[in-house]
C-alpha cells in the first residue's frame, strides 16, 4: 500500500528565556514528519540545531528529498544509507518506528525487544543567569531530585554555590556547552566536587577535548557535543566517563539504542538528553533512557505549552507515552 508522507515546521514558545553559553531564545522551531499507511499514522519530531550546521529549511529539504522512497516503502534498516546522523534522519526514523507500532498494534518497546517502559526522573534545567536569579530559580525548584545548571565559565562558581545553597537536597549536574578553558576546568572542577556536583557535561569544545586526557578527574565528565553516534566512541575512551545520547544527534531511535549498547560494553555511563522540544521528541528517547543514571528529558517542561496529548509529568517524574502520542 503506497504511503503518504508530509513534513512541516512548528513554532513553540519557551516559558521565559532559555539561555546557554552559546545563545538564548524565547521560542523553538521543530520539524515534524508524518507517514500514513492506510489508517496507521506514524510521527516523529526533530529539532534542527545550528551548532551542527543544521537549519530548518535544510532539514526539511533533506526529508523531502527521500519522500518518494518513503512512499514506496523505505524502512529503518536502509535509512542510514540515505541520510547521515542528525535531525532529519531522527524525525523519519522515529516516524517509522511509530508507524510500525500503529500498523502492528504492538508498542515500540516490544518491537525493539525491550522491557516494558517504566516512569523516569528527569533533570530540570536552570538556564544561565546571575547567581541571584539562578538562586531564585533553584529555590522554586528545590523539591526536584535533579537539577541541571547551564554554565559559561565566568562567574560559574558563584552560580553553583548560589544554587546549592538554595536547593541543598537536589542532586546537581552542570553543563558548560563547550565554554570552558583548561584554566576554568582546573579551578572549577575540584570546587564543584566540594559543592556536591555529580557531573560536568562537555567542558571544552569538541575539537579541544583531548585536553581531558591530562587533567585531574575529581568528578565524572560527560561527552555531549563530542558524541554523536557509535562512530564517536573510539576517540572518547580515556577522555569521558559518561556519554549523552540525544536522538537528534544519533539520527533516531535505531542508532541511539545501538550507541547505548556499545557504550555500555565499553564501560561508559549513560546520560540521555534532548534539545528543547515537545513530548513527541521525548517519547522515543524514553526507550533509551530506561536504566540510565542521568536522564535529561525536560524539554516539554521548559515550553509555555506542550503538544496535546503529551507526556504526563508529575513534577520531575515522567510517565511512558500513551499510544495517541507515540509508540
Amino acid at each position: 500500500m503506497p504511503r503518504q508522507v508530509s513534513v512541516r515546521q512548528e513554532t513553540w514558545p519557551i516559558r521565559g528565556v532559555f539561555r546557554i553559553a552559546r545563545d538564548s531564545r524565547t521560542e523553538i522551531v521543530t520539524v515534524v514528519v508524518e507517514i500514513r499507511e492506510g489508517p496507521a499514522v506514524g510521527r516523529g519530531e526533530c529539532r534542527p540545531y545550528a551548532r551542527y550546521g543544521e537549519t530548518v529549511d535544510g532539514v526539511m529539504a533533506a526529508i523531502e528529498a527521500i519522500t518518494a522512497d518513503l512512499q514506496v516503502g523505505l524502512e529503518r534498516d536502509s535509512l542510514g544509507e540515505r541520510l547521515p546522523p542528525g535531525a532529519a534522519r531522527n524525525a523519519i526514523d522515529c516516524a517509522l518506528w511509530d508507524l510500525a507500532a500503529k500498523r502492528t498494534g504492538q508498542p515500540v518497546w516490544m518491537l525493539a525487544g525491550l522491557a516494558p517502559l517504566q516512569p523516569l526522573i528527569t533533570a530540570f534545567t536552570l538556564s544561565i543567569d546571575t547567581p541571584e536569579n539562578m538562586a531564585v530559580a533553584a529555590r522554586a525548584n528545590a523539591w526536584r531530585p535533579l537539577l541541571k545548571l547551564k554554565l559559561d565559565g565566568d562567574g560559574d562558581l558563584d552560580r553553583v554555590a548560589a544554587v546549592r545553597a538554595s536547593a541543598p537536597q537536589s542532586r546537581l549536574i552542570v553543563d558548560a556547552n563547550e565554554a570552558w578553558t583548561s584554566a576554568d576546568y582546573e579551578f572549577l572542577a575540584p570546587e564543584l566536587a566540594q559543592l556536591g556536583v555529580a557531573m560536568i557535561e562537555q567542558p571544552f569544545r569538541a575539537d579541544d577535548d583531548t585536553l581531558l586526557a591530562d587533567l585531574p578527574r575529581p568528578l565524572a565528565i560527560c561527552a555531549d557535543e563530542s558524541c554523536h553516534d557509535a562512530g564517536s566512541l573510539d576517540r572518547l575512551s580515556g577522555l569521558y566517563d559518561v556519554i549523552n545520547i540525544k536522538l537528534d544527534k544519533t539520527g533516531g531511535l535505531t542508532e541511539a539504542l545501538r550507541l547505548k549498547a556499545l557504550a555500555l560494553e565499553r564501560g561508559f555511563a549513560i546520560m540521555v538528553g534532548c534539545m528543547v522540544a515537545t513530548s513527541l521528541a521525548m517519547a522515543p528517547a524514553m526507550l533509551v533512557a530506561q536504566g540510565a543514571p542521568y536522564v535529561d528529558l525536560d524539554g516539554p517542561l521548559l515550553l509555555a505549552a506542550d503538544r496535546q496529548p503529551g507526556l504526563r509529568f508529575e513534577g520531575s517524574l515522567m510517565h511512558p507515552p500513551e499510544r495517541a502520542l507515540w509508540g
